[in-house]
């Protein structure tokens, strides 16, 4: 029979992503914020990130 593969690699990479993608999601925001303190439209920061205006603006823009 063949040998068991351990997953501990594989589950020490899926670690170590989620841990990039939280810091990642909190410098995205911080980058919004900023550009948004510099006078960026919701448009320019959605076309920068590749994603829509309202997109950006339901994600980091605030409730009224």
């Amino acid at each position: 029979m063949g040998k068991k593969r351990s997953l501990q690699p594989a589950l020490e990479r899926l670690e170590a992503i989620a841990e990039m993608r939280s810091r990642l999601a909190k410098d995205e925001a911080a980058a919004v914020r900023d550009a948004r303190a510099e006078g960026a439209s919701w448009s320019t920061i959605g076309a920068t990130l590749g994603i829509s205006k309202q997109a950006i603006h339901h994600k980091y823009g605030k409730s009224s």
